[in-house]
């Protein structure tokens, strides 16, 4: 570990001498897991060129594309690496942590009551009030005048209805909802090992 960590601050040092304005942080590597699945959707599963390069050296990924920049130590020039793959397997909990992102991405980022993207919050489906628990079985995402005008009701009782019922989602679907929302910059690199429900734009 010694010797890669020498290397990458070597390589560091070099690249930002000769680079000048070009920023290498506009380089991350996309890691795929040893099955060539992305690691993650959303976010989706980047690297910097730094951690890709020192994981390189402690042998513990394989360079399946590459930038057709270069960054330099004294004995060596290497291609910053684009799309990486795990080598050995990283198995995915089956379920989620219940974190407020979470629950946003289960719920595709639209209010449960009216399909509003903004000012989202979460509610109680059944109020706390009425004994409801802070559970992903009685959490939905909404948006803040749903919100208010739910109070501590019920749905049925505010007149209001769900979208669809909140469920513990595992950690599949997550992902396969992270696919409705690709990052603003996609590398053409990263194509083939990617899997969205939208059509990649040139």
């Amino acid at each position: 570990m010694f010797k890669a960590e020498l290397l990458e601050r070597a390589i560091q040092v070099r690249s930002s001498q000769e680079d000048g304005a070009r920023n290498l942080a506009a380089c991350p590597s996309l890691v795929l897991n040893a099955d060539y699945t992305p690691l993650s959707y959303y976010p989706l599963s980047l690297w910097p060129w730094q951690t890709a390069i020192k994981a390189i050296f402690l042998d513990r990924v394989v360079v399946i594309e590459t930038y057709d920049r270069e960054v330099h130590s004294p004995n060596l020039d290497m291609k910053i690496p684009s799309v990486i793959a795990l080598k050995q397997y990283v198995k995915p909990s089956e379920f989620p942590a219940f974190t407020r992102f979470n629950l946003f991405l289960r719920d595709r980022f639209a209010c449960q009551y009216c399909g509003d993207p903004h000012h989202l919050t979460f509610d109680h489906v059944v109020p706390r009030r009425l004994g409801g628990r802070t559970t992903w079985e009685n959490i939905a995402t909404a948006c803040a005048p749903c919100n208010m005008k739910k109070g501590g009701r019920t749905p049925k009782g505010a007149g209001m209805h769900l979208y669809a019922q909140p469920i513990r989602p595992t950690h599949w679907q997550l992902q396969q909802h992270g696919k409705l929302f690709p990052p603003n910059h996609l590398h053409e690199t990263w194509r083939d090992w990617l899997y969205w429900d939208i059509e990649l734009e040139a």
